[in-house]
This record gives structure tokens, C-alpha cells and sequence, in this order.
């Protein structure tokens, strides 16, 4: 059993390492391919490519799963917003999620039957 994850593992961080490489020189061509024609700019390396990807991930995506500071500020901005809010207003902002975005449903389970949407051609 335990060597079965071991190999998995490995099998994982090959898997990982080829997608990598295989990357690098994508960007590598696309680069070479479209920025000397169109921008007069240099033709890049492997290593250049490679640097690049980690330069944008940087830049755009940060080192986080969920992708770069943009979500952070997002959240920020609306829990802000939220708790700045009176309690009426608050009400008034949930009803207006569910019945707009959720159509029909409702934390009251015995409401989401009697609120389910009807089909627009008539009949079950």
C-alpha cells in the first residue's frame, strides 16, 4: 500500500515536470514566432521562456491556489461594504440574492417547493 502512493507520487511530480517543459517551450515558440515579426523584439531561450512563466504567475496569479491579490481585495471590499450596512438593508440585499440569482431556492426547505420556478413552455 505504501509503495503504491510512493509510485503515485512519483508518477505525479514526472507527470508535473513534463507539463512544465512542455510549457516552456510552448511559450518559448510563440514568443520567437510572434514578438521579433511584429514587435522587432529578441528571440528568446528555453531557460527565458521558463523564467517568464514564473515572471507572469508572479505578476497575475500570485503563488496561492485561488490566483493573485485580486480576490483578496475583492473579498475585502464587500465584507467592508456588508458590515457597513444596517440590518433592514442587509434583509433587503439578501432577498434580493436569492429571489435574482437563485431562483426558487431558500434556506426554509419546506418553501422550495412552493417557489419553484415554472417552465416557460407550461406543463410538468
Amino acid at each position: 500500500m505504501k509503495m503504491r502512493k510512493v509510485a503515485k507520487g512519483v508518477a505525479i511530480l514526472l507527470a508535473v515536470i513534463a507539463f512544465i517543459a512542455v510549457l516552456g517551450f510552448l511559450v518559448m515558440g510563440l514568443w520567437n514566432w510572434l514578438v521579433p515579426p511584429l514587435f522587432r523584439g529578441p528571440q528568446i531561450g528555453y531557460l527565458q521562456a521558463l523564467g517568464l512563466l514564473i515572471l507572469a504567475r508572479l505578476l497575475i496569479g500570485g503563488w496561492r491556489g485561488r490566483g493573485g491579490w485580486h480576490g483578496h481585495w475583492r473579498q475585502r471590499m464587500w465584507r467592508e461594504r456588508w458590515e457597513s450596512l444596517t440590518p433592514e438593508e442587509r434583509a433587503r440585499l439578501r432577498e434580493r440574492f436569492l429571489e435574482g440569482r437563485c431562483r426558487g431556492w431558500r434556506d426554509d426547505p419546506t418553501q422550495s417547493a412552493t417557489h419553484a420556478p415554472e417552465s416557460p413552455h407550461g406543463g410538468a
